[in-house]
């Protein structure tokens, strides 16, 4: 469960090392978000010389999270840390990056993220 101010590790290499989450998209009265999810993040602290910068305005879909999230089979499915891949914008679902560091749910493939699948090493 993903909420306002939860610290995100990033998965990606585009430079930055934390985001903080500052609104989760899916309506105004939404107060988690999960795997898949598109928020609006602060960068609060990046790579000097990477893409990002430190207290920039991100996009971020959500990869992992420490809460376990139940699957349509009835299996569960949780990771040891939060961690989001930072998009280009919510339409075309493309990463900054061009690398994903960790595994990542199969359920940001299903939410139309396919390029960010294709780049992970493991879809878990």
């Amino acid at each position: 469960m993903i909420q306002l101010r939860s610290i995100l590790t990033i998965a990606d290499n585009s430079g930055a090392k934390t985001i903080s989450v500052i609104h989760v998209f899916g309506g105004s009265k939404r107060k988690f978000g999960g795997i898949g999810d598109i928020v609006n993040a602060v960068v609060k602290q990046a790579d000097p010389n990477g893409q990002v910068k430190d207290a920039e305005l991100v996009k971020a879909v959500v990869v992992r999270t420490r809460k376990e999230h139940k699957r349509e089979d009835g299996s569960y499915v949780r990771f040891s840390d939060n961690a989001a891949v930072i998009i280009d914008n919510p339409k075309d679902k493309n990463p900054r990056g061009t690398r994903i560091f960790g595994p990542i749910a199969r359920e940001v493939r299903d939410r139309g993220f396919a390029k960010i699948a294709s780049m992970a090493v493991e879809v878990v």
